[in-house]
C-alpha cells in the first residue's frame, strides 16, 4: 500500500505537488521518516525507489549501526543515518519549523543516540526493564525515572548515562505546535504534566510528554 501525497505528515520534508502516491513507512508514519525519503529528498543521492534499493541491497547504508534491509524502513527521531562508501553519518532531526532534516555528525557518533524513557517495569529476580521511546526495551540497573532521556550505546545495546528531567535541563520539543524547538526547563509542574521553557528569549508551556531531555 502508497500513501497518498496529500496525506504525508507536515513533518515530512516531501512537496505538496508531484505524484500522486510516496512510500508508506513500514511503523511510526507520525513520528519517524521512511529511508527511501532520506535518500532521495533530504541526502539527493538517488532519484527513485529502485536507486534506493539497489545501494541498500549493496548494504551501503546503515540505521543505528545496522544495514538498511528495506527502504520503507522508518528512521525516527534522533536515530543515526551512516553512507558507507562516503563515510558520512547524520542524525534525524527536526527544523524549528518542525520539518524532519539531518545534521551532519562524526562517524564515532553514530554509535550512540538519546531516547526518552516512556516506563521502567520490574522482572522476576528483582531487574528493572527501561523501556523507551524509540521502542527500545533494556534491562539496566541504571537510576533513572521517565521522562528521563538517556543515552544508548548502539553497539553494546547498553545505557551509558541518565539525563534527568529537572529544571535548567536543555530540552527538545518533538510534538505539538512548538515542534522542533530547543530550550531549557524554566519550571516544572508535575501535577499538570507541563513545563515552563526559555526558548530564543521567551518562554513557553509544552506538555512534558511533548520533549525530551538533550545534551546541548
Amino acid at each position: 500500500m502508497h500513501l497518498k501525497r496529500q496525506q504525508v505528515p507536515k513533518s515530512w520534508p516531501s512537496k505538496r505537488k508531484g505524484t500522486k502516491f510516496v512510500v508508506r513507512p513500514n511503523f511510526a508514519p507520525r513520528r519517524g521518516l521512511p529511508i527511501l525519503i532520506i535518500l532521495k529528498e533530504l541526502l539527493k543521492i538517488v532519484q527513485n525507489r529502485k536507486e534506493a534499493k539497489k545501494i541498500i541491497h549493496e548494504k551501503k547504508v546503515l540505521l543505528n549501526t545496522k544495514f538498511v534491509r528495506d527502504e520503507k524502513n522508518s528512521a525516527l527521531i534522533f536515530d543515526t543515518i551512516t553512507l558507507v562508501p562516503l563515510k558520512k553519518s547524520y542524525i534525524l532531526d527536526l527544523s524549528e519549523r518542525g520539518k524532519f532534516n539531518l545534521t551532519e555528525i562524526k562517524n564515532e557518533e553514530a554509535d550512540k543516540k538519546i531516547s526518552k524513557v516512556t516506563n521502567k517495569k520490574i522482572l522476576r529476580g528483582k531487574k528493572t526493564q527501561i523501556n523507551l521511546s524509540d521502542g527500545r526495551n533494556i534491562i539496566s540497573d541504571l537510576k533513572c525515572n521517565t521522562n528521563d532521556s538517556v543515552i544508548i550505546n548502539l553497539k553494546d545495546k547498553k545505557i551509558e548515562r541518565c539525563l534527568p528531567l529537572k529544571e535548567k535541563a536543555k530540552v527538545f520539543v518533538f510534538a505539538g505546535k512548538h515542534s522542533g524547538m530547543r530550550g531549557s526547563i524554566i519550571k516544572l509542574d508535575l501535577e499538570k504534566k507541563m513545563a515552563e521553557l526559555e526558548v530564543n528569549e521567551r518562554k513557553i508551556n509544552v506538555l512534558i510528554k511533548q520533549l525530551m531531555v538533550i545534551e546541548k
